[in-house]
């Protein structure tokens, strides 16, 4: 038996993840704070190179370690079977538009940063349910994710608390575009 680096796009992007943290929490603490955490409105400054890239890097920096497993935990559960799936281009690119799309989202309508891959593990969320269904219809499992998972968050958005629900929500709202507008290479269509 050989160990496989079975799912490149997704254990490339929890061993940056994780090396982001250590080298916060160890030689570069200003690291994430710095190039992965997207500011929020009134702080983006369209001059620096950093707050564009940051519209990206953002899904690699997480405030904890509890912060990083919660992301992650999920995401190396699921994220192989998506990476099967859809192809591993083709989820570095949906991880890559998620990222942009919940960075630009949170610069425009927030002045709180953004910071972490829970808009990823959303989006994966939703997009999961899609692995398995024919043109023309609606999974359920789609429809039990979406009521439970993002009903969750609209309900906590409510709360004052530094979770970006936004940015959930936004993650399984494009994951749910992927999975209606963009079958995978093992669909039934």
């Amino acid at each position: 038996m050989r160990l496989k680096y079975n799912a490149p796009t997704v254990l490339t992007f929890a061993f940056l993840s994780a090396a982001v943290w250590v080298l916060s929490v160890t030689i570069m603490p200003s690291l994430t704070i710095n190039w992965f955490r997207v500011p929020g409105k009134g702080s983006f400054s369209p001059g620096q190179i950093r707050s564009w890239v940051t519209l990206v890097t953002h899904v690699l920096g997480h405030s904890n370690w509890d912060h990083l497993l919660g992301n992650f935990t999920t995401i190396l559960l699921i994220g192989p079977i998506l990476e099967e799936y859809y192809g591993s281009l083709t989820l570095l690119f949906m991880i890559f538009v998620t990222a942009l799309v919940t960075g630009v989202l949170n610069v425009i309508f927030f002045s709180t940063g953004l910071l972490g891959a829970s808009g990823v593990l959303f989006m994966m969320i939703l997009l999961v349910s899609f692995t398995n269904f024919n043109r023309g219809e609606i999974p359920l499992t789609f429809i039990l994710i979406l009521v439970l998972y993002l009903g969750r968050e609209f309900y906590n958005s409510f709360a004052n608390n530094n979770v970006s629900e936004f940015a959930h929500i936004v993650g399984g709202f494009v994951g749910s575009l992927f999975g209606f507008f963009r079958p995978g290479k093992n669909s039934k269509l």
